[in-house]
């Protein structure tokens, strides 16, 4: 499947990127464009995600919100737009006959759309309504701590939404200055993965595209990393559960280690027969969730253990959790955890591609990100060489005490016993 991936690049820069399967009844169209909250400044903070969502609000061919959701509403089309620290993506999954209309539909609302004023005036209360929510949510709220935590005043440590105070500020000129220097044919990608031909594909990006003006946009500053003693940040919160990300900053998606951090966060907490699930939910039965992820990026990485906790066990629960990341760095892994992580992997990502908006997104960010994209197949020998030794040489390099970040939402005014916890 994945050697029919075809990657041409159009005259004014544009890469459009065909994955046909043969059996599929869906298409999907995702345009990725390199630019995100790690490009914005302080003051502009919040602003590819306010423009994200304008989108939607009307083009020129369809003036208004509800003629731009209509048009895939009527097909059973399913749309929508995200926007993270490195890329913003709008996409649409509809049946393979409507490949045209989908197409048509995401080109219009990335090229066309009107930014007008009373749109953009009405909008600021929706995106501030969002950033409410996000932290009346303890577990959304303690994910921002968390990269506040690593990264400080520094775009990485920004909320991807903004401030209600930035998101306020932002006018109709900043987001139509920021769509022409930061949305060119050099950094925008077009994926088109499911049930139509490589061939008619590109011809028809290339008549929708053609205009996109190039250019260079603004590149995203230097991330600062300074840390040099384990960190804590506690936000008081009258919860029933305390709300904790735990763990360290880890490689970026460059790093000869890479597949080894994936493979010790599923170790430590990607399954339900990880280490972590295993003692803290089995055997002492103090949190509903607790799982072990890493984030990557060009520019940063992190391993983080996330959990709701009862209160009263929170300390409890830091402390397995810490004793878990030391005894990882000094014992080898056996070799049949370490062989169920890897097919763990292995299959996750075999199931995960089954769909065409998948395998959009898949090999679409691998081009965007990375300029380089590696089938399955690859990705798997990369996994299978990774080595007991190479676990432990990873763990013991990221969970160095001075590494160490605790952020915590719950009834907590004092972070001190928190900092002496992670203190070696």
């Amino acid at each position: 499947m994945t050697n029919m991936l075809k990657k041409i690049t159009l005259s004014n820069g544009l890469r459009v990127l065909t994955i046909p399967q043969k059996t599929a009844e869906a298409v999907t169209v995702l345009i990725l464009v390199k630019t995100g909250s790690k490009y914005e400044t302080k003051e502009k903070n919040g602003i590819s995600h306010f423009l994200e969502h304008l989108f939607f609000k009307g083009t020129k061919a369809r003036p208004s919100p509800i003629e731009v959701a209509e048009t895939l509403d009527q097909v059973g089309g399913i749309f929508n737009a995200f926007t993270s620290e490195e890329y913003t993506g709008y996409y649409a999954k509809v049946a393979a006959s409507q490949f045209g209309l989908a197409l048509d539909w995401v080109s219009d609302i990335y090229l066309n759309s009107l930014l007008k004023p009373q749109d953009v005036a009405r909008e600021k209360g929706v995106i501030i309504e969002e950033i409410n929510m996000r932290f009346d949510h303890p577990s959304d709220y303690v994910q921002i701590l968390w990269s506040e935590l690593l990264y400080g005043d520094q775009p990485a440590g920004w909320h991807i939404a903004g401030t209600k105070e930035s998101v306020s500020a932002i006018t109709q000129k900043d987001l139509l200055d920021y769509r022409r220097t930061q949305y060119v044919a050099n950094d925008t990608l077009v994926c088109v993965a499911g049930g139509v031909s490589a061939s008619s594909a590109v011809e028809a990006v290339k008549r929708h595209f053609s205009r996109l003006a190039s250019g260079q946009s603004q590149d995203k500053p230097k991330v600062v990393e300074n840390q040099l003693a384990p960190a804590c940040l506690v936000r008081q919160k009258d919860t029933d559960q305390t709300h904790l990300c735990f763990g360290a900053r880890s490689y970026n998606m460059f790093h000869r280690q890479r597949y080894a951090q994936d493979i010790l966060a599923a170790i430590l907490g990607g399954m339900m027969s990880s280490r972590l699930f295993i003692e803290v939910r089995e055997k002492l039965g103090v949190a509903y969730y607790i799982s072990t992820h890493i984030d990557e990026d060009t520019d940063t990485g992190c391993l983080v253990t996330q959990a709701g906790v009862d209160n009263k066990n929170v300390f409890k629960v830091v402390s397995t959790i810490l004793k878990e990341y030391k005894k990882i760095a000094r014992v080898k892994v056996s070799p049949s955890e370490l062989k169920k992580a890897k097919e763990c992997l292995k299959g996750r990502t075999a199931l995960l591609l089954e769909s065409s908006d998948a395998q959009a997104y898949f090999y679409g960010i691998q081009e965007l990100l990375r300029k380089e994209i590696l089938t399955t197949e690859q990705i798997y020998d990369k996994i299978d060489k990774v080595s007991a030794g190479d676990i432990q040489k990873a763990a013991a390099d990221i969970f160095q005490p001075q590494n160490l970040n605790l952020a915590l939402v719950g009834p907590f005014e004092d972070k001190k016993p928190f900092e002496q916890l992670l203190r070696p």
